[in-house]
């Protein structure tokens, strides 16, 4: 048997009386803004807090038990180099401030560990794919 192709022929189903009006040049389509409406203005500061650090129970009894202080400066310094790993890619990220070591997952935002100058005798550190000089 011959290979048979069946077409169907859409056009068939549209009505011919479907009007169509053309855009017509300079006429901007007045489309809501979506980021006006409840669920934007929602969403947008889901996203706003997201971006926040934040710091897991792990990392807060790690800097309580080696007396690691972080004062809002220091925030905000790991806050800007969140944002450059992310800008470059990076999941897990070694951020160094002096003599103390974060290492912070950078899609959440979170602080996983911190270590004081002690701890990073060895220098080796594991699961991290990038690192932030402060």
């Amino acid at each position: 048997m011959d290979d048979i192709q069946f077409k169907k022929s859409y056009s068939a189903f549209i009505n011919p009386n479907y009007a169509v009006t053309p855009a017509q040049k300079g006429q901007a389509s007045e489309k809501p803004n979506p980021a006006e409406s409840e669920f934007g203005k929602i969403f947008q500061k889901t996203l706003e807090q997201n971006q926040q650090l934040t710091f897991s129970k792990h990392a807060l009894q790690r800097m309580d038990s080696r007396n690691i202080p972080v004062s809002g400066q220091l925030v905000s310094q790991i806050n800007s180099a969140v944002e450059k790993a992310k800008a470059k890619g990076i999941k897990d990220a070694l951020i160094l401030n002096g003599q103390t070591a974060f290492i912070v997952n950078i899609p959440s935002s979170t602080v996983v560990t911190t270590m004081s100058g002690q701890e990073m005798t060895d220098n080796i550190f594991t699961n991290i794919d990038g690192a932030v000089i402060l």
